[in-house]
């Protein structure tokens, strides 16, 4: 997408916005004068051409961490693709017109920003974001930052490497399909399982799931197959400990934390997108979006009712933002 460098930036923007706690069908409105951010040093000015929704921000819209929530009023959204159109002073690595993409939140839970990305423009530190790779379109790359990175960041923290297997809880879903496919295709697991429900079992084989576990049919901790790590992305904890080996992880990313299983909270970071880039170019590595979506920018609270129906397979898109 072209952006010539001389198209003037506007002071107001199309943007979603809520000034007090509740479901998005309540409490988000669409503000046509809103304030286009303000360009940090630090920062690059992105016009954003997709986002995409996780559930971070349906609970953080409910006010389920308002003791370390930014102030009213909040424009939601954490994932990010689009176009730089003004740099900060202290940017070194990208340029206006670089198609970058990223979750513009370093700490998920910590005073995230007030600006998000479901709005025509946002403001993100550069050490965030990453160049688009070229194969994928601006929805598909939309998609992937916050789960790609928790997927990857919570293998890490198990110290997950090559020949170990691995049990995904949720793998239908948006940390999910990207845990299966870091699992195998990067990490270089021996086995990986998955569960889901009966009509997603085909999705999971072809992320790369050697073993897809239909929850609606059988209990995983039952399998007389115990694995090297768990990785709980539904919040089944007190479950994922049973199917773990002695001296193997479990982690999840929904609690309550059921020892000794442990719970982290993502950090940002684009050097991990720029690390996965060969793998998303090769085709290894695939963004997973819901065939519901995307969703249009005037149908925001229509694709939050959506998200909240936990049916979601992968990403739930807006694109375009106008």
């Amino acid at each position: 997408m072209e952006i010539p460098s001389s198209t003037p930036i506007p002071s107001k923007m199309k943007a979603w916005v809520y000034g007090e706690y509740g479901n998005a069908s309540n409490v988000l409105k669409l503000d046509s004068n809103a304030t286009v951010p303000q360009v940090k040093e630090d920062q690059v000015l992105i016009k954003v051409v997709a986002a995409s929704i996780n559930p971070i921000d349906a609970k953080r819209m409910l006010g389920m961490f308002k003791a370390s929530d930014s102030p009213f009023p909040t424009v939601p959204g954490y994932d990010v693709a689009g176009v730089v159109v003004k740099v900060g002073s202290q940017v070194k690595r990208l340029k206006v017109g670089d198609e970058v993409y990223g979750d513009i939140n370093e700490k998920a839970l910590d005073h995230p920003k007030r600006y998000g990305s479901l709005a025509e423009y946002t403001a993100v530190e550069e050490s965030l974001l990453a160049l688009k790779p070229k194969n994928l379109s601006f929805a598909e790359a939309a998609s992937l930052p916050l789960v790609i990175e928790t997927a990857h960041e919570g293998l890490e923290r198990t110290g997950f490497s090559a020949g170990k297997s691995i049990l995904v809880l949720g793998g239908a879903g948006g940390v999910g399909t990207q845990i299966i496919q870091l699992a195998k295709h990067v990490f270089g697991a021996s086995t990986v399982a998955a569960t889901s429900s009966t009509s997603k079992l085909e999705l999971l084989k072809s992320l790369g799931a050697d073993l897809a576990i239909d929850y609606t049919k059988e209990n995983f901790e039952d399998l007389p197959e115990k694995f090297d790590v768990v990785y709980d992305a539904v919040g089944q904890c007190d479950r994922a400990i049973k199917a773990v080996k002695e001296d193997g992880g479990v982690v999840t990313i929904a609690g309550p934390v059921t020892p000794p299983a442990f719970i982290f909270m993502l950090t940002s970071n684009g050097s991990v997108l720029d690390k996965l880039k060969p793998y998303l170019e090769s085709g290894k590595v695939k963004p997973v979006l819901d065939p519901k979506g995307p969703f249009p920018f005037s149908q925001i609270a229509e694709a939050f009712s959506y998200l909240e129906t936990s049916r979601a397979v992968g990403k739930v898109v807006i694109y375009p933002i106008p």
